[in-house]
């Protein structure tokens, strides 16, 4: 894990984090916790790219279920969190 005190970045700027980021994402230590994730451009854009492409996938599955016919309906929250916790328990 790639990560710098919250306090060497005030000290030094952000060239502390740029010598970080050629090596992988950095994440910002402060109060002895990480606090923050610092991320190339290229790398949050890959990041994006990658949750809208899950996301296809599942709208398309949910598509493919529906016209499969692989669908209930429920009358109210109730009843879907009840056939939900049946489906745990068995």
């Amino acid at each position: 894990m790639n990560t710098i005190a919250a306090q060497e970045i005030k000290r030094r700027g952000i060239a502390a984090v740029d010598d970080l980021l050629r090596v992988g994402d950095v994440h910002v230590i402060r109060n002895n916790q990480p606090q923050y994730v610092v991320l190339s451009e290229a790398r949050y854009r890959e990041l994006i790219e990658v949750q809208e492409d899950a996301y296809e996938a599942r709208v398309l599955a949910s598509m493919e279920d529906l016209r499969a016919g692989r669908v209930r309906r429920f009358s109210s929250t109730g009843e879907l969190l009840r056939a939900v916790a049946a489906e745990d328990e068995a």
